[in-house]
């Protein structure tokens, strides 16, 4: 388990990245070629079996033991209207997620995922970040540091998701400071704004990012600035795992928001991440282009809460499974590829 005092200590760490066991993933690959079935005919699934052992540092891969960590935080920004719920709701999904109540419980049945929830400090919002940075930065690594706490020996895999009114808000100021362009491309519908609503949450994004700019050293400043605890919290989660050697699968808009303020850092810290699928708030597919990320799936689903990634895991272990079980030519007596 790591932990972080500062977000200095962050940037160390972003500077030190454990790379790939290349050898795990060869092992991987000479198996592939071996099965009954044409070279390359399970596509990206053999790609995600590589990727797999890669980075969990051994063959064959495991998946006996995988992780959903949700994280909770409050926006001061939801001051600007700029969402269709209040902050009470956030603290309201936290109860039903406990209760069993909510899509992702029923996920992670299905994929036998351990769930564990984190609420960060929801009586007390971030500061509004139209008027002043969300949080100071010993604030931001507290929040990280509870994500790097989840992340616990012996996980083979670990899906991320959030809770947050006003996150999408937050994941679009993130973007639109990190990767510029126009505040339109980044801010969506969020909990489901139109019309006048939505033209307000795109002029407070501009505003903020643009009052903002002289602060805006590396991401992890951005972070401060825009970012809520839940955002810093995944952002911390991200980077333990890539320590703790544990492939992650991230979930939507607001999830890949916080991966990117680490990319911004290091463009090698999301090589661990798989992103379980596009969202359907548009500025997703635009951060995911700017990540160099494909999602594996696209449901036009913008449910949060780690529901993408949920879904995402049972591919990933159907492929580990795949790779496993199947049998070889040899072992099942079947001819290989003529001129083998």
């Amino acid at each position: 388990m790591m932990n972080i005092q500062s977000l200095d200590e962050a940037r160390a760490l972003l500077r030190e990245l454990p790379g790939p066991d290349n050898s795990a993933a060869a092992q991987a690959a000479l198996r592939e070629a071996t099965l009954t079935k044409p070279a390359g005919s399970l596509g990206r699934l053999e790609n995600l079996v590589e990727q797999v052992c890669a980075w969990q540092g051994h063959h064959p891969p495991s998946h006996d033991r995988c992780r959903m960590a949700i994280f909770a935080g409050n926006h001061g920004i939801t001051a600007e209207g700029i969402s269709a719920f209040s902050a009470d709701v956030t603290a309201q999904m936290v109860g039903n997620f406990n209760k069993r109540g909510a899509a992702i419980n029923q996920f992670c049945v299905g994929a036998g995922l351990d769930l564990k929830i984190f609420p960060l400090d929801l009586d007390t919002p971030t500061r509004n970040f139209a008027r002043e940075p969300a949080m100071t930065g010993d604030e931001c690594a507290r929040a990280m540091a509870i994500g790097m706490s989840a992340v616990e020996s012996g996980l083979d895999l670990l899906c991320l998701g959030e809770m947050g009114i006003g996150n999408t808000t937050a994941a679009a100021a993130l973007c639109h400071a990190i990767f510029a362009g126009d505040a339109e491309n980044w801010v969506g519908p969020g909990t489901g704004l139109g019309g006048e609503a939505l033209t307000n949450k795109i002029r407070v994004v501009r505003d903020a990012v643009a009052s903002h700019g002289p602060r805006l050293k590396d991401g992890l400043d951005v972070l401060c600035c825009f970012g809520g605890r839940e955002i810093a919290a995944i952002a911390g989660a991200v980077l333990a795992a890539r320590f703790a050697r544990v492939p992650v699968i991230l979930d939507g808009y607001v999830c890949c928001a916080a991966a990117a303020v680490l990319f911004a850092v290091e463009k090698s810290a999301l090589d661990h991440c798989v992103v379980g699928h596009v969202s359907a708030e548009p500025g997703h597919r635009h951060l995911l282009e700017a990540l160099g990320q494909r999602p594996l799936l696209d449901l036009d689903m913008r449910l949060g809460e780690g529901s993408g990634a949920a879904l995402a895991l049972m591919i990933v272990q159907a492929a580990i499974t795949c790779h496993a079980g199947m049998a070889t030519f040899d072992e099942a007596g079947v001819s290989g590829k003529a001129g083998d």
